[in-house]
């Protein structure tokens, strides 16, 4: 048999590295001689870029120094593949787990826009893809315009502060000084479609999770409507993505969005190798309705059916129905707290079942 396996990471638990390492694992112990192409996946938020990277092994890595937040310098990885694309993960650069305590109204992009504007100095870069995920802030991608040479001013033509909050200041956009864009384009993966404003907007939908309450979500909603207004660029399905960053992107430069499974699964040859393949096996940390809007098990689930491929889903939990084909860690191990402990174990035990199956 020829066996894909493409998992996502099993978030908070496990990467997609050692996900699809446990599987293939418990696979071998019971069909040794099957051929396993390991093709771990992502969806534009974390572990993307090591995702790409993993592929294409010719792509030289790039570092650069960044303000992060406050006074906190680090060196954010950017990735040049060989076709002169630059692949920059935001997550990499002003990413939620990076913050040394949470700040709904203060933190930023601004790092983002450095690495940005890094690479679109950089005389081999022909294209940018930037995979938006796991963002810290709401700042409508503020901050990183700033670092693009874009000026945002208030009423004294001095700049705002960065921050979300910074936006309800904002009075004139000043795009004179503004980095050109590369000449094969400006892609950003998305894994939502919400847009910047309204109750399904960025500041609703995923400020809580970045450490707002009530009223910052208040705050945060005027500051990216205020936004809006002075840019005068019209609200869009999925610029309230990363805090709004794609929303502020285009306020410089045209740029592209793409689904960030659907974009990363053909950056690794995902449809090469489910050509001839017998069975893909996929999973997440949670299979839920959300799974099947552009997520990766929906996504693999999707390319699979169209090269006429079966499908196993091996989930830490599902509040789905599975098929036989399907596994649940929860359900193997008997309960949620001993699936995560030994979440590798139990993916090898699903592995190891799911091949016996096959025999």
């Amino acid at each position: 048999m020829r066996v894909v396996i493409a998992p996502d990471s099993f978030k908070g638990t496990l990467s997609n590295f050692d996900a699809a390492s446990s599987l293939a694992k418990g696979w071998r112990s019971i069909r040794p001689m099957d051929e396993l192409i390991l093709l771990p996946m992502a969806d534009g938020g974390e572990g993307s870029l090591e995702t790409i990277a993993s592929i294409h092994q010719r792509g030289e890595r790039k570092r650069s120094k960044v303000q992060f937040y406050k006074n906190i310098e680090r060196e954010a990885v950017w990735l040049l593949l060989e076709d002169g694309t630059a692949i920059i993960e935001l997550a990499l650069c002003c990413g939620l787990t990076l913050m040394p305590s949470l700040d709904s109204l203060g933190a930023h992009t601004f790092a983002l826009g450095q690495v940005i504007a890094e690479a679109a100095k950089e005389p081999d870069v022909k294209r940018i893809v930037i995979c938006l995920g796991g963002s810290a802030s709401t700042d409508g991608g503020a901050g990183a315009l700033i670092a693009m040479g874009v000026k945002l001013l208030d009423e004294n033509r001095l700049d705002i502060p960065k921050g979300g909050a910074g936006l309800s200041l904002l009075e004139k956009i000043n795009l004179d000084g503004v980095l050109p864009a590369p000449v094969g384009g400006v892609t950003c993966l998305v894994d939502v479609t919400n847009p910047l404003i309204g109750p399904n907007g960025a500041a609703h939908t995923f400020a809580r999770q970045k450490g707002a309450n009530e009223n910052e979500i208040k705050i945060l909603e005027a500051a990216l409507s205020h936004l809006k207004e002075i840019s005068g660029v019209d609200d869009f399905e999925g610029g309230g993505s990363a805090g709004g960053t794609p929303f502020g992107l285009s306020i410089a430069w045209p740029i592209e969005l793409k689904a960030g499974a659907q974009e990363i699964a053909t950056l690794i040859g995902m449809n090469d190798a489910l050509m001839g393949a017998d069975l893909v096996i996929t999973g997440e940390g949670k299979f839920d309705h959300q799974s099947l809007e552009g997520k990766v098990v929906g996504t693999i689930m999707e390319m699979a059916t169209a090269a006429g491929v079966k499908v196993s889903r091996c989930v830490g939990a599902s509040e789905l129905p599975l098929t036989d084909l399907d596994y649940s860690l929860v359900e193997l191990a008997g309960d949620e707290v001993s699936a995560k402990a030994r979440a590798s174990h139990w993916l090898e035990v699903a592995g190891a079942d799911l091949a016996q199956s096959f025999i």
